[in-house]
């Protein structure tokens, strides 16, 4: 595979054991193939392969517990936002103290 032409920049928020894992993916990988293999070369793999098994049942069933878990946060998050906010009920509002909103001055 030549180097990719079509580049983007993509976040990836991983657990640090599957971190630890792709790292000793990699340094397996350059003691193996005596060329160094990078932690973004192993990831990049990874996620090619994986693409291609996408009707697999072990990688459904893993898409689906990340949704499901993102999900959750989310929700958990709402529901905490909500409770602060029940709490203090001009948090968040963008209207002044007299709950009446910005006002123009009239030249």
């Amino acid at each position: 595979m030549a180097m990719l032409e079509n580049r983007t920049t993509v976040l990836l928020i991983l657990t640090q054991d599957v971190l630890d894992r792709a790292r000793v993916v990699a340094g397996r990988a350059t003691i193996t193939f005596k060329l160094p293999v990078s932690l973004q070369i192993v990831l990049r793999a990874l996620i090619e392969e994986g693409l291609k098994r996408d009707s697999h049942p072990a990688f459904l069933a893993n898409v689906q517990g990340q949704a499901e878990a993102v999900r959750q946060q989310r929700s958990m998050a709402r529901r905490e936002r909500a409770e602060r906010e029940r709490g203090n009920p001009r948090s968040g509002s963008p209207r002044g103290q007299s709950g009446r909103g910005l006002t123009r001055r009239r030249s």
